[in-house]
Order: structure tokens, then C-alpha cells, then sequence
């Protein structure tokens, strides 16, 4: 089945969707983007769209950061976004990719004085750690510092950095990269924040550890509440805790909630899917797919019913 984006404020194939080799962004990465899932729920025939309200508040701030005046608001981003997804018709999970990026046809190392549009795009995509657990290992790649660029915006040109932790771990046998801060501590993975549990509490990298804000990090922590009881403590968290953990696992938009089995080859825990992990994947899985009443205000159905 076709798919289209949404490009030069109209629907197009996405075969048809093209930009022009001397578009700005191309060259220097001087663009945000956001990640945003269309989950699949085959009881309903519906596709539910995550948290999308969060999704574009977080692309208008890094607009605001990368000096983007992005000529849409949330409310129309949304419904943009809606229509896009139904146009494509997919009975599968999707991901949606909205991209605001300076458009103009000029090189030249700059924000101001360039022009800025908008496009988007759907793919049907399954999990992105495609497993049951994953193997991790602690990269030689760390998080940029604060004034070298804002770890809290999805900056294109940011994702450099992630791309050679990732492609390290690979290439040492490991499924994902697990990064540190500047100063050495935890802070995330190359595309998903991660959580430990340590004497039964949940344990994450806090704001100020260079990670970015994650949506699901904060679904994560508000189901853990609201419906284990267990609280979320954040602050730094050293390599030997991490080591040290009874359960691990990393959430993202792409990865959803994958456990960690092993770290640097050492087995998190017994090396199994933690109990408080599988509660929170099951109970995860079933939110976004619009199977829990209880969180319905998160789940944006696309097709009319």
C-alpha cells in the first residue's frame, strides 16, 4: 500500500516527495524533528496516534531554539497529522515523521536570514529493538555538553553523535549503545532514555544529565505510579550502579519499552525480563493500542468509526 507525506503544504506520494540538493538543512543539519507512533489495535481496526499534542509542543520548542517560526499550530499539526495517516490507509503500526527544516536554497553556516518550512511522512515500522531483550554496551561516544548543543531538542545535526554510538555497539556484537555524560555518568541510549531498578525503585538520569525529555520516559514514570506504586527516583546514576541492577530497560518512541539483559557482558540481574519491566512493557502495550479506558485522553483514533 502507497504511502504519502505532506510536503509544500500538500498531500503527495511519498515516491513524489522531493527536496532540492541545496536545501540548507542538508548540508548542516539545521533542522528539529519529532518520532510519533501510529499503534495498530486489530480488535478495534483503529490506529492510535501516542501522545501527539506532547509530540508538537516539544517540536515548537526546538523550533523556538533552532530560530524556526514554524507556521502551524499545534491544534492544525494534529489535525494534519490525522489526515495524513488516514489517507494512507495502513492496518499496521506506523511511524510518523514531522520535520521542521530551513528551506532555503543556499549554503552558508547560519540560522538567521533563511527561510523555514514544514513537511511530514508516514512508513508502516515495527519495533526498532526488534527483540525480547537487548544486549547493551557503554559507548566511547558521550552526550555533547549543554553549550555545545542542547541535548533537550531533536536537532538533526545532534543525531550525528548518536549514529556513532550506535554504530560502535553494533559493530562490537552489542544491540544498542548506552552513553555518559561529559562527566562520566549515565545518560541514555542513542534513541531511548533508560530506567534501572535498584532495591525496587525505579531509577532514571535526571533532567540535567543530558538526555532528552522523553514522552514515553514520562508515560513510563506516570504508569509506574499511578498503577504499580512504585516512584521514579531521578538523579545521576553512576556505570557500576548500572551494573549493579537488579532490572534494566530502554523506552523511546521507536523502542517502546525494551528490556536489557546484559551490559558491557555483564548479565543485568539474572540475564531474564525483570518482573517490574514486564509489568510496565504489558502495561505500556496496552495504553498506546487504546486498551486501557483508563489513559484514552493519550490515544488520537485516525479512523473515523
Amino acid at each position: 500500500m502507497p504511502s504519502y507525506a505532506y510536503l509544500n503544504k500538500q498531500f503527495v506520494p511519498l515516491s513524489e516527495a522531493k527536496l532540492g540538493v541545496m536545501t540548507n538543512f542538508l548540508h548542516y543539519g539545521t533542522a528539529v524533528f519529532e518520532g510519533i507512533r501510529g499503534n495498530w489495535n486489530s480488535q478495534q481496526e483503529q490506529i492510535y496516534l501516542f501522545r501527539l499534542r506532547e509530540h508538537f509542543e516539544r517540536l515548537h520548542n526546538g523550533c523556538r531554539v533552532i530560530k524556526i517560526d514554524l507556521p502551524y499550530t499545534i491544534d492544525e499539526l494534529c489535525r494534519l497529522t490525522v489526515e495524513l495517516v488516514e489517507k494512507c490507509q495502513f492496518k499496521e503500526d506506523v511511524y510518523i515523521r514531522p520535520l521542521a527544516y530551513k528551506s532555503s536554497q543556499a549554503l552558508g553556516v547560519r540560522l538567521d536570514d533563511l527561510e523555514a518550512d514544514f513537511l511530514m511522512l508516514v512508513i508502516p515500522w515495527g519495533p526498532y529493538l526488534d527483540m525480547e531483550k537487548a544486549r547493551c554496551g557503554i559507548s566511547s561516544w558521550r552526550r555533547p555538553d549543554y553549550n555545545v548543543i542542547p541535548p533537550n531538542a531533536k536537532i538533526c545535526g545532534l543525531y550525528v553523535n548518536n549514529a556513532f554510538a550506535r554504530s560502535e555497539a553494533t559493530e562490537k556484537g552489542f544491540d544498542e549503545a548506552i552513553m555518559l555524560t561529559p562527566d562520566g555518568h549515565v545518560s541514555e541510549g542513542s534513541g531511548e532514555n533508560i530506567f534501572l531498578v535498584l532495591d525496587g525503585k525505579l531509577v532514571t538520569p535526571a533532567s540535567d544529565n543530558h538526555i532528552l525529555m522523553g514522552i514515553t520516559r514520562d508515560t513510563v514514570i506516570k504508569l509506574a505510579k499511578e498503577e504499580l506504586g512504585i516512584k521514579t527516583v531521578e538523579r545521576k546514576i553512576t556505570p557500576e550502579e548500572l551494573y549493579a541492577a537488579s532490572e534494566c530497560f530502554l523506552t523511546g518512541t521507536a523502542a517502546h519499552l525494551t528490556p536489557v539483559a546484559e551490559v558491557d557482558g555483564r548479565k543485568i540481574g539474572d540475564g531474564q525480563v525483570g518482573e517490574i519491566t514486564r509489568k510496565l512493557k504489558q502495561l505500556y502495550s496496552e495504553v498506546i493500542r487504546g486498551s486501557n479506558p483508563k489513559y484514552l485522553d493519550w490515544c488520537t483514533p485516525v479512523y473515523k468509526r
